[in-house]
Formats: structure tokens, sequence, C-alpha cells
């Protein structure tokens, strides 16, 4: 069938009238601000607008936020790279004020689509472009929570297995630091309100996160701390000391112009045995992560009065986020900086990395794996995992003798594991691990130092990883007997070494919480975020493992896509991360 528009004539075969296009009537203020269009009977059209430049258009489209899967940018998932914590005095004012995202969209506006297009706008185009660039230029790297995604800023880097992107390393540096040519505001030791002494309990990790908290708790009252006791771990039966571990000159003179630290009791003080054990001494109602201003009104009236009392417990007694700003950055001047290792397990720790990275004959990357799989880890989380029917009998009476208020009769335990497994609670499994880092593209031959524990199973539970990675190595394997027999007489020196090994790692991989994976993980976020920090989404993975009809491509593809943004990116500390996993705003400056 003909189309009536091929013929100059209408369907009736009378000649189509010409219609005239009516001009709507155009407000003088209005017209003088808007560029006149190209006159309609023109007989040449005119000329295309010359295309945006590279940068102005590079910088629009890091201004939007790259969707997680997609790889492309989304208008609705705006990011900006600022940070709220950040002053407006420490970045200069751009030379254009940024103008509002609806200026942008106006120009695109359907009423005016020849208007938008104009040869004249194009250098209004790239003016408007400007802000956006400026603010990405010195906004900081700045990574975002969206519900379950991490949206960051486009690095133009391709993706290295060993190195985070070089801009994570460019906006932050470390400010917790002591300046020695600051004014010390800190009254003496006899003007002090009193004394303050704890009993640091658990782990090394526990410990030093516990001292830290000593030291902010003694600021923040105005008291004289004294130095901590490490308190006789219970499973592990360690009597280790404060000096058999730190270094205890360096502690109290890195931190003399913030708190006054002492070795011992006051020897005028004779009640020492009353500490932990006379309720008039000892301060027992502090509740867990309490703001500073409980401490300032209900344990300092009662040291200014007994002039030395006891904390107990002091585990996680103190918060984050209802802190003051110059408090938790004391806390990270603390971890970061007043707390170190003896020379001796330092030294041992940088033999270890060597090793490490000298085993190929040549420098070469390692990996550090922090495998959570004991005995103990895996009866507490009353998750189940693959064994065979007597394995899944031995573990229900250890769960049963261990925790008997938690198992009951063991009813509920199997839709109690499902739903801990679905949330991402359960440790990861020594194969899952495997499996997981050869979807990242690590390849057999990667150097991998292992920090564990006894793992739950032996041999067959290893087998998997060793078998996908055969070059797994611990400490006892990197050392000799003599030189690991110094440091066996304290377990707690032993996990120092663990800590440092992973520390120095070029990527560190946990498989489960707890205070030893966060501590590094912040240390190394806090030493610059080039470093790896590999922290698994064990919820989803859990999802992609127990997906019967997933291919090898398709869960590489659910692996790299949600662990891309999950290697110790910058991001705000709170309310998604505490203090010791992500120092971030609190404790580091814009560069």
């Amino acid at each position: 069938m003909r189309s009536d528009r091929a013929s100059p004539l209408g369907v009736h075969g009378r000649p189509r009238r010409r219609r005239r296009r009516r001009r709507l009537p155009v407000k003088r203020d209005a017209a003088a601000s808007t560029p006149s269009s190209p006159p309609p009977h023109s007989a040449a059209p005119p000329p295309p607008p010359p295309p945006m430049t590279t940068t102005a258009a590079e910088a629009e489209e890091d201004a939007i936020g790259i969707g997680i899967g997609t790889g492309t940018s989304s208008p609705t998932t705006t990011t900006t790279a600022s940070s709220p914590h950040t002053s407006s005095s420490t970045s200069p004012s751009p030379p254009i004020a940024p103008l509002p995202r609806g200026s942008a969209v106006a120009l695109r506006a359907p009423l005016l689509p020849d208007l938008a297009r104009h040869p004249r706008l194009a250098p209004l185009r790239r003016v408007l472009a400007l802000p956006s660039l400026w603010i990405r230029l010195n906004a900081p790297y700045l990574c975002r929570k969206d519900g379950i995604t991490l949206r960051c800023p486009r690095a133009k880097e391709p993706p290295s297995l060993w190195e985070n992107p070089y801009a994570a390393t460019t906006s932050w540096k470390p400010c917790a630091e002591r300046h020695d040519n600051g004014v010390s505001d800190l009254p003496p030791e006899n003007e002090t309100s009193g004394y303050i002494f704890i009993h640091a309990e658990g782990g090394l990790n526990q410990q030093r996160i516990a001292i830290c908290n000593a030291v902010a708790v003694a600021k923040i009252m105005n008291a004289t701390l004294i130095l901590p006791v490490l308190k006789q771990d219970q499973i592990w039966k360690d009597q280790t000391k404060f000096e058999d571990i730190f270094d205890v000159d360096h502690f109290i003179d890195y931190l003399k112009d913030d708190v006054h630290i002492v070795r011992d009791i006051p020897d005028w003080f004779t009640e020492k045995t009353e500490l932990f054990t006379s309720i008039r001494r000892t301060v027992k109602n502090i509740p867990k992560y309490a703001p500073a201003q409980f401490y300032i009104d209900n344990v300092l009236p009662r040291i200014k009065e007994k002039k030395i009392m006891a904390l107990k417990p002091f585990v996680d007694r103190l918060g984050y986020d209802n802190v003051p700003t110059e408090i938790n950055r004391l806390r990270c001047r603390v971890n970061y900086h007043a707390l170190k290792f003896l020379p001796e397990i330092e030294e041992m720790a940088d033999k270890l990395a060597a090793r490490m990275r000298n085993r190929t004959g040549s420098l070469n990357p390692y990996m550090a794996l922090h495998l959570r799989f004991e005995k103990g880890m895996v009866g507490l989380s009353f998750c189940d995992f693959v064994g065979t029917r007597e394995e899944k009998a031995m573990m229900a009476a250890y769960r049963q003798k261990e925790w008997p208020r938690r198992y009951k009769n063991g009813s509920h335990l199997w839709q109690l594991a499902l739903q801990k497994r679905k949330e991402g609670r359960c440790p990861l499994e020594p194969g899952e691990v495997a499996v997981i880092l050869r979807a990242m593209g690590y390849p057999k031959e990667t150097q991998i130092y292992v920090a564990s524990g006894q793992v739950y199973g032996g041999k067959n539970r290893m087998a998997p990883l060793r078998n996908m990675f055969p070059n797994l190595l611990t400490k006892e394997e990197l050392a000799s007997k003599e030189e690991m027999d110094h440091f066996r007489k304290h377990v707690t020196s032993l996990a120092a070494l663990d800590f440092l090994v992973c520390l120095k790692s070029d990527v560190f991989v946990m498989t489960h919480g707890g205070n030893f994976a966060k501590l590094i993980i912040g240390a190394r976020r806090y030493m610059g975020h080039r470093l790896k920090s590999i922290k698994p989404d064990k919820g989803l993975m859990s999802k992609s493992f127990g997906d019967p009809y997933m291919g090898w491509a398709a869960f590489v593809e659910d692996v790299v896509i949600t662990h891309q943004t999950r290697t110790g990116l910058p991001e705000e500390t709170f309310p998604n991360y505490d203090l010791w996993e992500n120092p971030l705003t609190p404790c580091m400056c814009q560069a």
C-alpha cells in the first residue's frame, strides 16, 4: 500500500495544505537570557555541535556512581566523592560555583532539544562540566554504601590481583601520629583525678584493643593510667606480661603528652590486694560500648573519692561514634604508633616475610590467609559443615558438652544453621576459600602464608585447599626449630609473629570475623589503601555455592563482581565499620 505521505495530495485527492506552525509567545527577559535559535527557513542546516572534550566527558561520568553489576553509570545512583568529615578550609574554593543538577538537566529538556544542541552552547556545556571535574580532583577517593552494594568512584586503571587502584592511595594519609612540636596541656601527675587500673583479658588482639581503650578512658577522665596487666588466658594458659610482648619505654614515652602512664601501683597505696577483689575499689557496672559521658558522670566521681580504682570487666567498654573525635584519634595513636612489639619479634617477622618473598628465586608477592576453622570456632558457630556421620555426631556431642544452654535437645539447630549460613555468619571451609581465590584469578603458583590454629578435620579438611594451592606455608615451616624455640615460651609471641607477617603481605584474606582480622585490615588501611585486604561476602557466596545449576563461568563472574570493592578501599568509618577495622574517618586526613 502506498502511503499518503509520499504524495503531495491528501487522502481524497485534494491538495495538501501547508500548515503554519504557531509561535509561542516569549517573554522579553527569558528571550534576552536565551541565545536566539537559527532562522527556520535557513537554506543550509546548522553545523553539528562540536563533541564534548574527553576530559569534561570523563569528569561528568565519574561524578555518577558506577553500578557494581553492570559497569554503567546511572543518574539515579549519584555518588559524590567528597567527605562530610573534611573541613572546607583544607580544600581550595573552586573558581566556578557548582550548579545544581537541575541546571544541567534543564538544558537537556525535551521542550528545547534544538537549543540544547546549539553550537553556541558548546562552551557553556564545558563550563557546566568543570565543577564536577574540580570536585573530582579535589575530593577524597571515598566509597559509599548503598544497601549491600559498595559504590566507588571509577578508577582509570586495569584491575590488579595484588594492588588496589592507585587513586585509593593518593587522597588519604595517616594523621594520628604525635606532633613533636605541639604544646601539651597535660597537668602534672599529682594534679590528675586519680589512678585507673585494668586487666586486659582474652587473646593478644583483644588485649590490644583493651589497652587502647584504657588510654582513651584515662584521657577522658584526666586520670593516670597504671600499666595494664595482661590477664592469663583461660584457653591458652598464657602468662605473658606487658613487657614480654610490647616495648614499654616506647609506649610510655610516645604518649607522654597525652596521658600520664606509670609502670606500677604507687608505693603509698598499701591495699594492693583489694584491687579487683574489693567492691570498694572496683567499678563493675560499665555497659558495653559506653559513651564518654558515662565515664564522666559515673566513674570519675568514684576515682576522685578513692584515688585508685580498678575497672572490671573492660572488654569493649568504650563506644566509637559516641565519643569525641580527638579521643578516637588518640586510640589510633596508641594502636598504630605507641604499641610496638619488642625488637626481636619485629626482626623475626621481617625474616619470615622476606623468606615468603624469595620462595621462587626472585622477588615474588605473597598472600596471607587467616584461616578460622579450629574445633572451638566450628563448634561455637553452630553451623553445619560437610563431613561424615561420625564427624557430625562427635561435633554434636562436643557442642552439647560445651554449650548446653544453646544446644538444648538439638532439634532447632538445623534451621539455625541454615539461617546463619544465609546471613554470612559461618566460617568458610578451606575448600570454599580455595574455590573463591581461584575464581578471583589467583594462579596455582601463588605463595600463601597461613595463619591459623589446628584446623578441624586435619589434613583431610585441608586437602582441597592444598591441591589447588600447593604453596601453603606456616611460620613453623619457614623458620628452624632453634629460631622458634625462643618464641614458644609465650603463646602471645607466636600470635604476634602471625600478626606482623599478615600485616606485611601483599594481599590479606580473612575467612571469618574476629579481632585479629579486624585489626589487620584496619592497620593496612591506615598504612595506605594500596594493600589489598579481601573480606569475602559469605552470605552471597553461600547462595552461589548452593546453586547446583550454576556453571563455572557464572560463578567466576559472581565472585569477581561481588568482591571488586571488598578489598579495603576507603569508606566512612561509622556506621558501617568500627574504629579498628576502618580508621579512615577519625584518624586519616585528606592528602
